[in-house]
């Protein structure tokens, strides 16, 4: 992992193609502004984190769970 520091107003280059500027910083919090072509995916880390435990706890999900589920369904209609 490369750290870097920075101030307010100056950024790191990633490539020839991506550009992060420090915008603002608050206590414990900066502000970062990310320019990047718009077929790169920016995602922040703690989502993408969420979003796989989540997908990981549906995959798990027992055979007897969603026969309940279709029988809740059903009475819906």
């Amino acid at each position: 992992m490369l750290v870097l520091t920075r101030k307010r107003k100056e950024s790191v280059l990633i490539g020839d193609d991506i550009e992060i500027n420090i915008l603002e910083i608050e206590g414990d919090r900066v502000k970062l502004g990310i320019r990047a072509p718009k077929d790169r995916t920016i995602l922040r880390g703690e989502l993408v984190a969420e979003t796989v435990a989540i997908n990981m706890e549906s995959a798990n999900t027992s055979v007897e769970d969603l026969k309940k589920l279709k029988s809740y369904l059903a009475v819906k209609k």
